[in-house]
């Protein structure tokens, strides 16, 4: 089994949604002794917004200097690692209401027409499917479905409209959230669902 693992939160150790992904890695290595494990801290090694050159480089045209050729076979490699991953373990804490800039460019990388989705006459079909993802949800309020602010939840709902539009509709939300009210009642409970997580 191959696992890719995705952090995006700037708080370093003090980050929540990096201590829920790095136990749902340890669950699943766990249970597949022999799993491969693929990590990218987006913070640590950041990715730019995505550049005009490589925004078309998807659409065939090749990139002219040596830094966008470069950049072109990075976000190539990123796809390859998705497309090959069996489970997918993203960190996504809310950031106003919505991801982070950084995991919202990593995703502007991962929707390339051809490899993860295709047009066709009876509209968009995603080509990504066939994976799990587990997604390790942080927020300091409470934004859950039936929630007084659930309408301003931008962060959980534009994971999973990403992840269908690719075609990935086997998603599990690990959510830490009224981290403000109550933190460590909140971490114990995702960490307990976390436990449940089977292969």
């Amino acid at each position: 089994m191959k696992i890719l693992q995705i952090d995006s939160s700037i708080l370093g150790e003090q980050s929540v949604s990096r201590q829920l992904t790095s136990a749902i890695v340890k669950r699943f290595s766990d249970l597949s002794a022999d799993a491969e494990i693929i990590s990218r801290d987006l913070v640590a090694d950041s990715l730019d917004h995505l550049s005009a050159a490589e925004f078309l480089a998807t659409r065939g045209t090749e990139p002219q200097t040596d830094a966008d050729k470069q950049a072109v076979a990075r976000n190539v490699q990123l796809v390859d690692d998705f497309l090959s991953s069996d489970v997918v373990v993203i960190g996504a804490p809310m950031y106003n209401f919505t991801i982070p800039s950084q995991l919202r460019s990593y995703l502007d990388r991962l929707a390339v027409a051809g490899r993860t989705f295709r047009y066709t006459e009876n509209g968009p079909e995603g080509l990504a499917g066939g994976k799990r993802v587990i997604i390790a949800s942080s927020r300091s309020g409470v934004y859950s479905e039936g929630s007084p602010a659930s309408a301003m939840d931008h962060q959980e709902t534009y994971i999973r409209v990403f992840l269908g539009f690719i075609g990935i509709t086997d998603v599990t939300f690990i959510r830490a959230e009224g981290l403000a009210m109550a933190r460590e009642e909140s971490i114990t409970a995702a960490l307990e669902d976390i436990k449940k997580l089977s292969l």
